[in-house]
């Protein structure tokens, strides 16, 4: 996760965040994105990695900026669930995923 450190802090365009047409190009779909922002709010997005959408991840921000993120398995029968992911599993996807991962953050961050 330490790739993702420099992201932390960075104001989040929420116009970027919910273009889907160019989201898609790193096979990364919006899950949850709130209509107006709050001073607290999260994001969920979904990405492919064994399946279909199979990892979903958050992005915590306060006042506009990238507080928190946090990835886990998606529950199919249950969208507002998530499960933890092991260290393991997470250090796979980000072998995998992780180039696409860094350019979606490259995208929808500023300053």
């Amino acid at each position: 996760m330490k790739r993702f450190r420099e992201f932390l802090g960075k104001k989040l365009d929420i116009n970027r965040a919910k273009d889907e047409e160019r989201l898609s190009k790193w096979g990364i779909k919006v899950r949850y994105a709130p209509e107006e922002v709050d001073d607290f709010d999260e994001f969920e997005f979904g990405i492919d990695y064994k399946g279909t959408q199979d990892v979903a991840f958050l992005i915590a921000i306060e006042k506009g900026r990238i507080a928190r993120v946090l990835f886990g398995w998606s529950v199919p029968d249950n969208p507002d669930m998530m499960k933890p992911m092991a260290d393991d599993d997470l250090g796979k996807l980000l072998e995998k995923r992780g180039q696409d991962l860094v350019e979606f953050f490259q995208y929808i961050t500023s300053d």
